[in-house]
């Protein structure tokens, strides 16, 4: 603040800009020389910029939003009342597969599937599996198809070509029919692999398997019809 001969002021102010620091000189009178203190304001950027010496932040708002409650669809293993399995079981190595279907059926009765809600479907191998169980799902009469089968590698590469063909046939009965085709066919090396694994020290995959099912076919009984 300067001031004059004819009794005013210059009041030196200072006003910020994007570009810097400007002056400019604003004639007073004497008696308004006083500078009185200003009114902070508010200001409300979309985002952080820098000044010519200050740092002005970004106002954060803090709006109160509602979101719907998240619901979860979960199958249940324990209401199987009225709840139809059909157990599609390839005769080859039957040694394995005979003990993976007795491990799935003990599985349905401890969970309380009635046993005239069950039918079990032999085909000779695993390689048939896909076909009988997409006409088993499109017949409408079952809820889930569990599906048992054991392809062992041998010295040759029928193996590969087998294994894929099984897990390619029932994903595909699955996705045709409808209803939730359940993968328990095993694809080992070797057939001690397969017997661990059949009511062995590895579990019976049956049985697992049969517990899948029920759970399938109460997700889609009763969330997904």
């Amino acid at each position: 603040m300067a001031l004059n001969g004819n009794g005013c002021c210059w009041i030196q102010e200072r006003i910020l800009s994007r570009n810097g620091c400007s002056v400019f000189l604003t004639p007073r009178s004497r008696s308004s020389a006083a500078i009185l203190p200003r009114k902070s304001t508010a200001l409300s950027f979309s985002s952080s910029f820098q000044f010519q010496g200050f740092v002005v932040d970004r106002k954060q708002s803090s709006s109160s939003m509602q979101t719907a409650a998240v619901r979860h669809l979960v199958g249940s293993v324990t209401k199987t009342l009225g709840l139809r399995f059909a157990v599609v079981v390839a005769r080859f190595n039957e040694i394995v597969t005979r003990q993976l279907l007795e491990g799935a059926l003990d599985t349905f009765r401890k969970y309380s599937v009635n046993e005239e809600d069950i039918d079990v479907v032999w085909v000779p191998g695993s390689f048939e599996i896909g076909i009988v169980a997409e006409r088993l799902g499109k017949s409408r009469n079952y809820h889930a198809i569990l599906c048992i089968g054991a392809v062992i590698r041998g010295d040759t590469t029928h193996y590969d070509a087998v294994a894929n063909s099984v897990a390619s046939g029932v994903l595909s009965a699955g996705l045709n029919s409808g209803v939730p085709c359940i993968f328990g066919v095993l694809t080992c090396e070797d057939m001690d692999q397969a017997l661990n694994r059949a009511g062995g020290k590895s579990g019976n995959k049956g049985a697992e398997c049969a517990l899948t099912a029920i759970e399938m076919a109460s997700l889609f009984d009763h969330h997904l019809k």
